[in-house]
């Protein structure tokens, strides 16, 4: 990870310290706070050395890299739901790329994590609540 300090993290706050551009900060700071205002009972962890969230089994992840901030929504269906919302921004497999310079995608990323609550409560229901962990 070229934004941070360090590679090893006890929790989010450390995470976001770490990166040393407080602009970088800020947006991350952000899309936190976009996270925890819309799934409220969500779990923060770190997990692959990135800010976690869990609801239900895994939500999502995001990371700062040098030119982007990543987010990974921990789920294959994301990407191809809202693909014409997502087309200008640069994917991998596992990924959804924003750049630094371009405007913070509040709306979209709340559609993002709406989409993961209700992937992951009906898997839930269809598995069943053992298959997951998570207190919630």
């Amino acid at each position: 990870m070229e934004s941070a300090k360090k590679t090893s993290f006890n929790n989010v706050e450390e995470y976001l310290a770490s990166v040393a551009d407080a602009r970088q900060r800020s947006i991350l700071e952000r899309v936190r706070t976009t996270i925890k205002r819309t799934v409220p009972d969500a779990e923060e962890t770190i997990s692959y050395q990135m800010p976690a969230y869990r609801y239900h089994g895994i939500l999502l992840y995001f990371a700062a890299w040098k030119n982007h901030w990543g987010l990974y929504p921990a789920s294959n269906s994301i990407k191809e739901t809202f693909r014409d919302e997502l087309a200008h921004y640069k994917q991998t497999k596992g990924a959804i790329q924003f750049p630094w310079d371009d405007p913070f995608p509040d709306a979209l990323l709340i559609k993002l994590i709406k989409k993961r609550v209700e992937e992951n409560r009906t898997a839930t229901q269809v598995n069943g609540a053992a298959n997951f962990k998570t207190k919630k």
